[in-house]
């Protein structure tokens, strides 16, 4: 579960991808098993941390891994393009996870992270 959590401390569930059509539009040039492949890989890298950013989650290197039919189908190898959608289905992997989760935008040594920070909340 996904919630989004304000300056004033109010809290919402969040139940819907943004740039859902963009997502669509990726993820429907993957194969069923390439997409629940990518879904399987991401959750390992989330099972058992509390705090994850999406940019740092699958490396510089995606040659063999799960995530590679991202940048060479989804994307046709546009490397702007596959890191939009790879954070686009952590948003929504972390969405449908069965414990809570929030996320926020934050920087390291004064410089904004590229990806969205996810962590766990009770």
């Amino acid at each position: 579960m996904l919630y989004a959590i304000d300056g004033n401390g109010n809290v919402k569930r969040i139940d819907h991808i943004p740039y859902a059509k963009d997502y669509q539009q990726w993820k429907s040039k993957l194969t069923p098993d390439e997409y629940q492949s990518i879904e399987d890989a991401i959750n390992d890298l989330i099972d058992g941390d509390e705090i994850h950013t999406s940019s740092w989650m699958p490396g510089s290197d995606w040659t063999g891994t799960a995530f590679m039919p991202i940048y060479d189908k989804a994307c046709k190898r546009d490397t702007t393009a596959a890191g939009l959608f790879f954070g686009l289905i952590v948003y929504k992997v972390v969405m449908e996870r069965p414990d809570k989760w929030s996320f926020g935008r934050y920087e390291k040594d004064g410089i904004p992270i590229k990806g969205m920070t996810y962590f766990r909340i009770k």
